[in-house]
């Protein structure tokens, strides 16, 4: 159905009869989620359904909630977030930091990471109660992982079977897609042909590929080449995880990418992808400082090899010329190191000059005691909002469930979407307000291709988020990463409020979402 069918549709009931309803949301600015400017008007809601959109007559007496100078909108669906182990935590799983932000759908098992046993991890987050919608995706890292260790090598025939299998069960079980994670072990090890193998599965269910792809840098057109490769002879959709370009070597190639999938999509390839808006990344400090050909095997091993005299010398020579092309250590941030806290928010130069240490013996001993989570300032602010005007970006965190404490993250498990709204849209105006919102609600759900959500329809599930245009902002910062944001006024989970008056209710009204072709 096309945007104009489902606005006219969303506003045609004012004739009909009246409305029974729990709950009616009056006076608020609609935005359906379509990409069209917003309407006054009001929503009625019946158990977990939206019933009414528009103007429209009311039986009885439904609980009213003024809306007058707010924002009604689909809840915002993030689809990349490191959530999957916090929402089995039981301090976690309400998820307040993404619920404050107006999310009401998390997506897990991201860059490959996450639960392989898909009916458990569904069984312990309905078993804890979860405040938000959650959809699961095959973890490509653990499933190889589980059949061959980190191992760099193709897997045998045998191997891959399982891997396959695994995949199949996966997507039987109610996960949505495959995802993959190729700068991480093992799947940094994974040819293409073994991906499009397991690409094919997912197909078979109706299932989306999902990738950080294999190089967001120097490479980052092999690297699109590739998924688009796999989208071409897997034949299914395929995504690209937190599309950008990282590192100053490869700045200026943005342009490149988006006319390289503007022509793609122009030719029917189903190619779509996911940002969150800041000028910085965030992963281990492995993951940005030692090639993947060194990290085969166990920990210990790696260690072995630094300690080698013959490998250590050229495991030294690549990770200065890594750390080279992160401004000397100046853009690697420390973002959690249980054994020196004070060195969480400082940079690796800056420790280095602190501690008197030479930048590679301060790398190998941040190694050697375990390693540390790092932010990386490698993007360009020109590329970061290129990408956002794209309709084919939606908005996605890449964060996690989590609680206020002593690290020092990443902002953008707090702030990312209020920062995509309010800041960009509402504030600098880098994108229309309607088109934003609908990179966080209607693209998201069209990407996944989840059924009755993500607009604002009749029918639909009441997943929606009611915010204060005027005070929708992130608060966190790279300094200060633990600030909820603050705006929103209602926050409704399959029809239950979940936050009211800008208060959380202590409901945890999600659900575990199972993909619906899944048998």
């Amino acid at each position: 159905m096309s945007s104009i069918a489902l606005l006219t549709m969303a506003f045609s009931l004012g004739s009909a009869a009246a409305i029974e309803a729990d709950v009616v949301i009056r006076g608020a600015t609609l935005y359906d989620g379509t990409g069209k400017p917003g309407q006054v008007g009001d929503v009625a809601i019946k158990g977990e359904r939206i019933v009414a959109v528009g103007k429209f007559e009311v039986a009885g007496k439904p609980r009213v909630l003024d809306a007058t100078g707010l924002i009604l909108t689909p809840g915002f669906i993030d689809l990349h977030t490191h959530s999957d182990f916090p929402l089995m935590d039981r301090a976690t799983a309400a998820n307040l930091n993404y619920l404050a932000q107006g999310v009401t759908t998390v997506v897990t098992g991201n860059c490959g990471f996450g639960p392989v046993d898909v009916p458990d991890y569904f069984a312990r987050m309905e078993k804890l109660g979860q405040g938000c919608n959650v959809i699961h995706q095959v973890p490509h890292n653990a499933v190889r992982n589980k059949v061959m260790g980190n191992a760099n090598r193709a897997p045998t025939a045998d191997e891959l079977q399982q891997m396959k299998d695994l995949v199949d069960d996966g997507m039987k079980a109610g996960a949505w897609g495959l995802a993959t994670g190729l700068i991480y072990n093992p799947g940094a090890y994974a040819k293409t042909d073994e991906l499009i193998a397991l690409a094919k599965v997912a197909a078979r269910h109706g299932g989306l590929y999902a990738s950080h792809i294999r190089d967001e840098s120097l490479e980052v057109m092999n690297a699109l080449a590739e998924i688009l490769a796999i989208a071409h002879k897997a034949g299914l959709r395929v995504h690209i995880s937190h599309i950008k370009v990282s590192g100053r070597r490869a700045w200026g190639r943005a342009p490149d990418m988006i006319a390289l999938i503007r022509r793609e999509r122009k030719k029917g390839t189903p190619v779509t992808a996911d940002q969150y808006p800041y000028m910085a990344s965030s992963t281990s400090l492995a993951a940005m400082v030692i090639p993947p050909r060194y990290r085969e095997g166990s920990a210990k091993e790696l260690l072995a090899r630094l300690d080698d005299a013959e490998v250590g010398p050229r495991i030294m020579k690549d990770i200065e010329l890594l750390i080279d092309g992160r401004q000397g250590g100046k853009s690697l941030r420390i973002a959690s190191y249980p054994p020196r806290r004070d060195w969480q928010g400082k940079d690796l130069d800056a420790i280095a000059a602190m501690e008197k240490k030479p930048l590679l013996d301060l790398v190998v001993e941040i190694q050697k005691n375990g390693g540390a989570s790092v932010v990386s300032f490698g993007m360009k602010e020109e590329e970061v909002r290129l990408f956002m005007k794209e309709d084919w970006v939606a908005t996605a965190s890449d964060g996690a469930s989590m609680l206020p404490a002593e690290t020092v993250p990443h902002p953008r498990s707090y702030g990312c979407f209020p920062r995509k709204v309010g800041r960009y849209a509402i504030e600098d105006n880098i994108l229309s307000l309607e088109k934003a919102l609908r990179s966080c609600n209607g693209l998201p759900a069209d990407i996944l291709n989840l059924p009755k959500r993500g607009y604002l329809m009749p029918g639909y599930f009441a997943d929606l988020v009611v915010f204060d245009p005027k005070t929708f902002r992130d608060r966190a910062t790279f300094d200060q990463p633990h600030q909820y944001a603050t705006g929103v006024v209602y926050l409704v989970v399959n029809g239950k409020l979940t936050i009211n008056a800008g208060r959380f209710t202590g409901t945890r009204a999600g659900k575990v979402l199972r993909h619906a072709r899944s048998k």
